[in-house]
């Protein structure tokens, strides 16, 4: 990678406030890759390793951090913060990536297509603080790519759709604005819907592509690890392996932004504690019965509300017990230490 100023970068005000007189020496660098032992950044004065002060899963992709030259010494607090809930039966919050101007939600044209998986996904996108965009791929093997287009829109005026084929030039020139002057895009979604294509054509590399299973329409895993490019244009790329699990965990802001219609129409319930099943004067029912509001929706909605809240819960006794746990450690060896002492 060439030289780039902090601008290229993506350096902003919001982290020129955190540095102080105490960190005003450091330089100030933006991580590349997370390795398991080694953070790869990019500085005003080329490419970097730096070794971690905490462990490698409190950084992440696109974060902003001071060091001097060996050491990760200050991790700067990020615009933006995409994170899930780890996959299997842990309990910890993930980072996928961070300070991304707007997050592109990648599915395609095929039976890949799934209104409650894009939900989901806006509701990640939204919680982490950036601008989500819906971009549909193969858009050249169907008759009328606008079908999913409309779909898509339909979730919520947070959506921004945009058919294309990934491997048209002219096509996926229309996502220049979202990586140029110093912005970040970020690509998420299943394996084999093109991200690894639209990679390519938006960086110029060559990284190989799988193609997709044809019982499915599911893909195989191309891009094994998160990674941060720049692009012809300025700007930057975050692409990400496919999600096959994506579970939330503190996100209600963003579920309540994707669902905004239904959380309105409960504001004019006559109860406050309507659980919009039977009760009278209840507005969501209302709409439903009226053909205004889809009932599997809601059912979404609510899935994902008790979800989320699971999670979040669970994540928290987690930490608690975390933090117990150290508690009882540290205080094991002060004693081990008097005893010695004595």
């Amino acid at each position: 990678m060439t030289n780039f100023t902090l601008s290229d970068l993506g350096w902003s005000d919001h982290f020129a406030r955190q540095v102080t007189e105490d960190t005003g020496e450091l330089t100030p660098a933006r991580i590349y890759e997370v390795q398991r032992d080694l953070l790869l950044v990019l500085t005003e004065d080329g490419t970097k390793s730096l070794i971690p002060i905490e462990s490698a899963g409190e950084y992440a992709v696109g974060d902003w951090l001071l060091c001097d030259g060996v050491k990760a010494l200050h991790r700067l607090d990020p615009v933006s913060n995409l994170t899930r809930k780890a996959a299997g039966h842990v309990n910890y919050q993930q980072r996928i990536a961070a300070n991304i101007d707007t997050i592109a939600i990648v599915t395609s044209c095929n039976a890949d297509f799934n209104v409650p998986r894009l939900e989901r996904y806006l509701a990640m996108v939204t919680s982490a603080g950036a601008m989500p965009l819906v971009l549909l791929t193969k858009a050249d093997r169907v008759d009328d790519p606008r079908d999913f287009q409309r779909q898509a829109e339909r979730i919520s005026p947070l959506v921004t759709a945009i058919a294309l084929n990934a491997k048209d030039p002219d096509d996926v020139a229309q996502l220049i604005p979202w990586c140029k002057n110093g912005q970040t895009l970020a690509l998420i979604g299943s394996s084999g819907v093109g991200k690894t294509t639209l990679r390519n054509s938006l960086t110029g590399e060559n990284a190989e592509t799988q193609d997709i299973r044809e019982d499915d329409a599911r893909g195989r895993h191309t891009t094994t690890h998160r990674s941060l490019v720049p692009t012809p244009y300025g700007g930057w790329l975050i692409d990400t392996p496919g999600m096959r699990e994506l579970q939330l965990a503190g996100m209600e802001d963003g579920i309540s932004a994707v669902f905004e219609d239904i959380e309105i129409l409960a504001t004019e319930c006559k109860f406050n504690d309507c659980a919009h099943e039977a009760e009278p004067g209840c507005a969501v029912q209302k709409a439903i019965s009226k053909g205004e509001l889809d009932e599997d929706r809601l059912n979404r909605w609510r899935k994902l509300l008790r979800e989320d809240e699971y999670n979040t819960e669970s994540i928290a006794r987690q930490r608690a017990r975390n933090k117990s746990f150290s508690k009882m450690v540290k205080k094991t060896m002060e004693g081990s230490k008097k005893r010695k002492g004595r």
